[in-house]
């Protein structure tokens, strides 16, 4: 069955964990519906004949595409936002920039990939200048003459640019890791 429009919806089986939610937003549409409120894996629920549509939480959208859906109607944009008291202890406050630096080292290391290749020694010049990394690259001689292994970050954004231009250097062996954490 399709969908292109939440009028669509008029009479089907709705699944979802956020039934309050979507019991007023269909309201506020005129809309009637059976919602059937699930906890975990929404997503799958058409699939197996529970519902005819799904109300979810939807990141990329990658789990919609997986599972053979799409987005018809967005109920409301949200994001994530930490709030503290100007006024926390010093306890407290110490607390608070634990997590920020936790926080902030997921944040940081999911833009960039750790990258390890080898190169030949003449062309480690042209590939520092390329590979800046947070300091500087490492390098290490490697067991055949004439050779090193190099290691550095990468920033997503720039990432096939640089595995062109480090091609056009010689390197080789690229390995592309991604980075849990990172802290600068």
């Amino acid at each position: 069955m399709l969908f292109n429009t939440i009028a669509d919806l008029e009479g089907l089986k709705i699944a979802t964990t956020y039934a309050g939610i979507l019991q007023q937003y269909l309201k506020e549409k005129n809309i009637v519906a059976e919602i059937h409120e699930i906890s975990g894996s929404v997503e799958i629920a058409p699939g197996i004949g529970l519902a005819d549509a799904i109300c979810d939480l939807v990141s990329s959208g990658s789990t919609l595409f997986t599972n053979g859906l799409k987005e018809v109607e967005v109920i409301l944009q949200s994001e994530a936002v930490l709030v503290a008291n100007k006024n926390l202890s010093k306890e407290n406050n110490d607390i608070l920039q634990k997590l920020l630096l936790r926080i902030n080292a997921v944040k940081t290391a999911g833009n960039n990939k750790y990258i390890l290749l080898n190169a030949p020694d003449h062309q480690l010049k042209n590939i520092s200048a390329l590979l800046p990394g947070m300091k500087s690259p490492t390098i290490v001689p490697l067991s055949e003459k004439g050779w090193s292994g190099v290691q550095s970050v990468v920033n997503e954004n720039d990432f096939w640019e640089v595995i062109e231009k480090l091609k056009t250097f010689e390197a080789q062996g690229i390995i592309v890791l991604p980075i849990e954490k990172m802290i600068i």
